[in-house]
């Protein structure tokens, strides 16, 4: 096979990251249109990550966050996006650079995107999938997030809790 000196899987990485990043900036201009909201899984260790020690603490590895009812000042840029969030009563502003974005997820219509992420050099591969076989070309994949990956960012008058939140995507579907 002939050597890709024009690096088609970076060019659709960043592709579909203006996806997100698109979507992300019409939702902090306009607010959350119908039933659409996100679950954004990122990498907490990845360069540009600003959250508080707290939350690195509580997770080290990567995060999933919802933007839905509850978030604030979303703000978007060329290469990230910040938004306060509630984390048992109380708010936190997160940083993260579209880089660290390893899923994007809007269940009200069954998209995502999953992204490779790079950290030093080296990409790192999904950590709820197995390995399987694939054309190194394919970039983005439908498939839900691991239920035990979810942090979700409580309402105000929620008593807080211990540990992660662990909510069934059933609980979002229509009945």
């Amino acid at each position: 096979m002939a050597e890709d000196h024009i690096r088609y899987d970076i060019l659709a990485q960043e592709a579909l990251r203006g996806v997100m990043r698109k979507v992300l900036a019409e939702v902090a201009r306009t607010g959350l249109p119908g039933s659409h909201h996100f679950f954004i899984t990122f990498l907490t260790g990845a360069p540009g990550v600003r959250i508080s020690t707290r939350l690195r603490e509580r997770y080290p590895e990567q995060m999933t966050i919802v933007i839905q009812f509850q978030f604030w000042d979303l703000k978007v840029t060329d290469t990230g996006f910040e938004v306060v969030l509630s984390f048992s009563d109380v708010p936190e502003k997160l940083e993260i650079p579209f880089s660290a974005v390893r899923g994007f997820y809007d269940p009200s219509v069954n998209f995502e995107l999953e992204f490779d992420v790079k950290t030093d050099g080296t990409e790192i591969a999904p950590v709820e999938e197995p390995a399987r076989e694939t054309p190194k070309e394919k970039i983005a994949s439908v498939r839900k997030p691991a239920k035990d990956k979810i942090a979700i960012a409580k309402p105000a008058d929620e008593a807080p809790a211990k540990g992660a939140d662990v909510v069934s995507l059933d609980s979002f579907r229509k009945k």
